[in-house]
């Protein structure tokens, strides 16, 4: 019976029993009749139609439908079963007493139960009725009562047993429930009708105790199972609630709570610590190693409030003791200071004492560095510090101190030190091998345990590695000269005194490096920041440095190496240069030196047929191969002592365990450069790889960068670690972006497109990430999520589809996609204003499916992914082809090799995880050459995980930053919160 919105209406809540959920609720508009009295024409109305009877609503009334609208059947069988189900077959399988699936029931009884809770609370002012048994929603009214009740709950004790009952008030008033039809709507928090009126407690007390006493005056406990009922119950009840006790003792005491920081040693391999002539042997220990042989201390929070004792994490107000003499119990009710013990809790913290449910663990050189830092001040504000293992150790907690001293010498820096622990000097050979070792103690001569500083860990750690031993009479170790970043490092943080050259500091600040003189037979002029990265070059060739040239793609790596190799003919190189890279770049790099250096004499070793003679090397200055082919030839090529060893796009040996990367490091060569403008793209060993190659030990071995360096900063973000790697490799890798210093190329504008979803896409959208949600959040609760990571990645990936085009995922869709509209509407402005464009997505069935639509409507284009063969022919299409204005590129395919000055619009169908590899895409138009403005549009569909990636972006880029490359490690990164933002 329709309602009419221009007479006079009322909105009401109605209350019903379902057969199986439990109590619901449903919302009305119920017509007037000339009186102003409810009549019997009623509407039910959802958020659907609800603004229709908006006039009588306010944003409480527009919140509680839709609550009410999530808990009806319909709505509670779509989230609970992935299939579409009858409502009556759903109900009697899950439900079936026999066969019945209790997993399901307890997750249906969650999901309610939180609803109604909120409903209840939202309840206040409005008018609620319970719905009779024809339907009628306003069968009876419900009082909402503002005022809470109280519960007072009873013991009797007697000789046989012990009789327990409640009792309720409600404004002062006793409240006669039991046997009187009263009903309890909600359990947690309790909320029950009696008597025409809808009562909440205080104390929020859970509606399972009050229950059983709806039909039943009190329950009797026997005797036999009376302590533990008091024990396990009873003090629950007496900590929480007001009770009153006939038979036993309650007793209320309060006490000032003392902070109790007790520490002990949790269990290692070894308990015998290192003394000063033990030799733990070479090498360095793995991050395991490091844990179990440095050992961990476990400290333990408790507060004493007198005779009693409780863990900091139990934070209720009340605690409850029971106490039994003969047989009189006694129940000890101690009020505690919460405020106090959450002070002294959050003042540690503040400190650095990182305690979670009462417990902190730490390496035992942090666990020492916090006591010696904070013990006293800690002392003196009341908190007693207690070993839980006294007498099996005494630790040394005196002063420490590391002296040592760099001197440059000719080839390599000499490094003298000398170690103190209180009286004690010890030998520094013997300290390096224990903290090489991950070895935290020392036993000193008067038998007291020292702990090695958590700092020299940090601090000394790579330079103990990098280290030598030397060639001084005195015994002490040397370091290569490619380690002067670490030399010079320690002297800013005045961790060592050095003695170092001005010349050799000026590789640190290239801008700072003289200049060196432009080959004569050069062709052409290298701009102001060309030069300079030309001298940086020239300048590690002198001191025979390896280096990586890292500039933003476009900015001319290939002029600058040309210039240097250029440089090297004239200078008398004796021998050829090797340059090696993809197959698909070798001709750009023949036709650069044709350009450029047509003095050089090149020589293509590439081909089926090419002649394996290694001899005819030296009749060329400069060799010209692919990455396959020196995988192929090795054994062939590693017989020549080449001058340069060059590679281009050197994240090809990333993987330092590849053919690849193992057969590049078996070529010999004067001097190694490497060119690339991403160095690093899916983990930090990506450079670790590259820059062995260029200089052998810079980062250590494999195993020590693993443990030093890639674990912190990936897995722990460690930034002080990203800082030290960094500055490490500074000297040797040279980065400009565009925005520096190539100032001749056009601004770039860039736009996000946001595009809204059909409202059939938006269902399925909301449909797929409904289903992934509620899987996904059943991993997080249960702790599995990391071990379920490709159930996140293929639903985000299915939820960015579908805001592309449903078709993706569902082939049989025959809707439209909100973003496909809007893709081929700005298209068609963009082609009649003669613009060319470039279309990237990283979904290959995306660019298949708009490459249909342009062909409906008759465009021409080019087109590019992986499986293209004739990728330079598609290429040289859209470049010289002006009536051709379109070409639709993979995003992963078009990363390499790309020059397409002749577009100036470019579109990003989809954002990816990584931004760098879109900026890479748009950076295939905004190079130099380019005479235009590039526009840029990003196609985003409106609330969806596409736009909430934007959000992200900008913050998982930290890495990439911070070591002047990309990052491509995304998704395995995302938080709990980012996880839950996306899928909200």
């Amino acid at each position: 019976m329709k309602v009419s919105p221009s007479e006079p209406f009322q909105l009401i809540y109605s209350l019903y029993q379902h057969e199986y959920l439990g109590y619901l609720f449903e919302s009305f508009v119920v017509q007037l009749d000339e009186k102003g009295r409810l009549s019997f024409r009623h509407q039910n109305i959802s958020s659907k139609n609800a603004a229709e009877f908006s006039s009588v609503m306010d944003e409480q009334d527009f919140e509680l439908i839709k609550i009410m609208d999530s808990m009806q059947q319909e709505e509670v069988i779509r989230k609970h079963h992935k299939k579409k189900v009858k409502p009556d077959e759903f109900f009697l399988k899950i439900y079936d007493r026999d066969k019945g699936n209790e997993e399901v029931q307890r997750q249906i009884e969650v999901y309610l139960e939180r609803r109604r809770a909120k409903v209840l609370d939202l309840m206040g002012g409005k008018e609620l009725y319970e719905m009779g048994n024809d339907g009628e929603p306003a069968w009876r009214r419900i009082e909402v009562c503002d005022e809470k009740a109280t519960v007072l709950f009873h013991f009797r004790r007697n000789e046989d047993n012990t009789h327990y009952f409640p009792t309720l008030k409600h404004k002062g008033e006793k409240v006669e429930f039991m046997q009187r039809g009263a009903y309890i709507i909600c359990k947690q928090p309790a909320w029950m009708v009696v008597e025409g009126k809808l009562l909440s407690f205080e104390k929020e007390v859970d509606g399972n105790k009050l229950k059983p006493f709806l039909h039943k005056k009190f329950i009797v406990i026997p005797k036999k199972v009376e302590d533990t009922y008091y024990r396990k119950f009873v003090s629950q009840l007496v900590a929480s609630f007001d009770v009153y006790a006939k038979g036993f003792d309650i007793k209320t005491e309060s006490y000032t709570p003392v902070p109790v920081l007790s520490f002990s040693e949790l269990a290692e391999t070894s308990k015998t610590p290192l003394s000063l002539f033990d030799d733990p042997g070479g090498g360095v220990a793995t991050a395991q190693e490091k844990d179990i042989s440095s050992g961990k201390i476990l400290f333990n929070l408790t507060f004493r409030y007198g005779p009693y004792t409780y863990k900091a994490d139990n934070g209720q107000a009340v605690s409850v003791s029971v106490d039994k003499k003969g047989d009189q119990y006694t129940f000890h009710r101690v009020r505690r200071n919460l405020e106090a013990e959450r002070s002294t809790l959050e003042q540690l913290r503040n400190l650095g004492w990182e305690f979670r449910n009462a417990k902190y663990t730490a390496p035992k050189t942090h666990a020492f560095a916090l006591l010696s830092l904070h013990r006293s001040q800690l002392e003196e504000q009341g908190v007693v510090f207690e070993q839980s293992n006294k007498g099996e150790k005494k630790y040394f907690l005196g002063d420490s101190s590391i002296d040592i001293e760099v001197r440059e010498n000719i080839d390599w820096f000499d490094i003298y030190a000398v170690v103190r622990f209180g009286e004690f000097e010890i030998p520094f050979t013997e300290l390096r091998k224990l903290i090489l070792k991950g070895k935290a103690e020392i036993t000193l001569p008067n038998k007291e345990i020292a702990v090695i500083p958590e700092n020299w860990f940090t601090e000394y750690s790579e330079l103990f590695a990098f280290m030598e031993e030397g060639e001084n009479k005195d015994g002490d170790f040397a370091l290569k000269k490619h380690h002067l970043s670490l030399v010079k490092d320690l002297e800013n943080g005045n961790l060592a005194r050095v003695s170092m050259s001005r010349k050799l500091e000026r590789l640190r600040d290239f801008e700072k490096i003289e200049d060196a003189e432009m080959p004569k037979h050069f062709k052409g002029e290298l701009r102001p920041y060309q030069k300079a990265g030309f001298n940086w070059m020239s300048f590690l060739n002198k001191y025979h440095f390896g280096g990586c040239l890292a500039d933003d793609m476009g900015l001319g790596k290939t002029v600058q190496t040309l210039a240097l190799l250029q440089a090297q003919k004239e200078q008398g190189a004796e021998n050829a240069t090797l340059l090696i890279m993809p197959t698909s770049l070798i001709y750009n790099w023949e036709r650069e030196a044709s350009r450029f250096t047509p003095e050089l004499k090149v020589f293509v070793y590439t081909g089926t047929n090419r002649v394996k003679d290694i001899e005819q090397f030296q009749q060329y200055d400069l060799i010209l191969t692919s990455y396959g082919i020196v995988r192929l030839d090795a054994d062939i090529l590693e017989k020549y002592y080449f001058n340069y060893i060059i590679l281009d796009e050197s994240q090809a040996i990333k993987n330092p365990t590849s053919n690849i990367a193992k057969a590049v490091r078996r070529l010999a060569s004067r001097q190694r450069l490497i060119l690339t403008g991403t160095p690093l793209e899916n983990s930090t060993m990506d450079l670790w790889s590259q820059m062995n190659f260029i200089n052998p030990g810079l980062l250590g071995n494999q195993s020590f960068f693993r443990n030093e360096f890639l674990n912190p900063i990936e897995k722990k973000k460690n930034e002080e670690k990203t800082q030290k790697l960094y500055s490490i490799i500074k000297p040797f890798i040279l980065r400009r972006h565009k925005s520096q210093v190539a100032t001749e190329l056009p601004p770039k504008v860039e736009n996000v497109q946001f595009c809204d979803m059909t409202e059939e896409q938006a269902k399925l959208y909301e449909e797929i990430k409904n289903d992934y949600r509620d899987q996904i959040l059943h991993h997080m609760e249960s702790g599995s999520l990391r071990e379920n990571q490709f159930l996140l990645l293929q639903g985000l990936t299915k939820l960015r589809q579908v805001a592309n085009h449903p078709v993706m995922v569902q082939e049989d869709y025959t809707g439209k996609s909100g973003k496909m509209d809007d893709v081929m509407h700005m298209l068609r402005n963009a082609i009649r204003e003669d613009h060319k464009i470039l279309i990237f997505s990283q979904f290959v069935k995306h660019l298949k499916l708009l490459g249909e639509q342009l062909k409906e409507d008759g465009y021409e284009y080019a087109y590019l992914d992986g499986s293209t063969k004739n990728r330079q022919q598609e290429v040289e299409r859209f470049q010289e082809d002006d009536s051709l204005r379109l070409f639709l590129i993979s995003l992963k395919a078009g990363g390499l090799g790309l020059n397409l000055t002749q577009a100036d619009y470019v579109f990003l169908l989809d954002p990816w995880w990584n931004p760098a590899i879109e900026a890479q895409a748009v950076d295939r138009a905004h190079r130099i050459g380019q005479a235009n403005k590039v526009f840029t549009y990003k196609f985003i569909a409106r609330n969806t995980v596409e736009e909430k990636i934007l959000k992200l972006q900008a913050k998982k880029i930290q890495l990439a930053s911070d070591l002047i490359t990309t990052e491509e490690s995304f998704v395995k990164n995302l938080t709990k919160e980012h996880i839950i933002s996306l899928l909200d």
